[in-house]
């Protein structure tokens, strides 16, 4: 009989992609010399409305980028779609970086800055406008687009909602 060396792989945590999109170095002077410090902001995403973003920190860039990969999959959230869109436009803020996500036509494609529309696509969406009206701070902007994901409601429970079968 053969041996099973390998044991079974989590089915989970195979599916999501993981992305760094941003990493901070910090630098304090001491009495021998400077003592570094990183943090890393880190989105994961099954590509099929699950997504989540962490934020790390470390006296390695190692450890900023797993502490912050821990906390991304325990923040996951389930996103609404409609299609390949989102289902209404909204805008989102987080302190000073404010978006404006706009739905799209299929065959758009998501237009958006990088930190914004890496979340998006981790996300799943494929048709998606995306604006920047506030500040430039990555982590912000992607604690923008992650609450905004987290506040969007599908479709039919907003019918629901309403009272109407449309």
């Amino acid at each position: 009989m053969a041996k099973q060396s390998e044991s079974p792989k989590k089915e989970k945590d195979d599916e999501l992609t993981v992305k760094v999109m941003y990493i901070n170095r910090c630098s304090k002077v001491v009495k021998g010399g400077r003592k570094f410090s990183f943090s890393a902001l880190i989105v994961v995403g099954n590509g099929k409305g699950k997504v989540g973003c962490g934020f790390g920190k470390g006296n390695e860039l190692t450890d900023a980028i797993s502490k912050g990969e821990d906390a991304a999959r325990k923040n996951i959230i389930t996103c609404a779609f409609e299609g390949t869109t989102i289902p209404y436009e909204m805008t989102s803020r987080c302190d000073g970086a404010t978006l404006l996500f706009k739905p799209a036509p299929p065959g758009t494609g998501i237009i958006a800055g990088t930190k914004p529309g890496a979340v998006l696509e981790l996300a799943g969406y494929k048709d998606v406008m995306i604006k920047n009206l506030g500040a430039r701070n990555p982590v912000n902007q992607v604690y923008a687009a992650f609450k905004a994901l987290k506040q969007f409601i599908p479709r039919e429970e907003v019918m629901q909602m309403r009272g109407t079968n449309k």
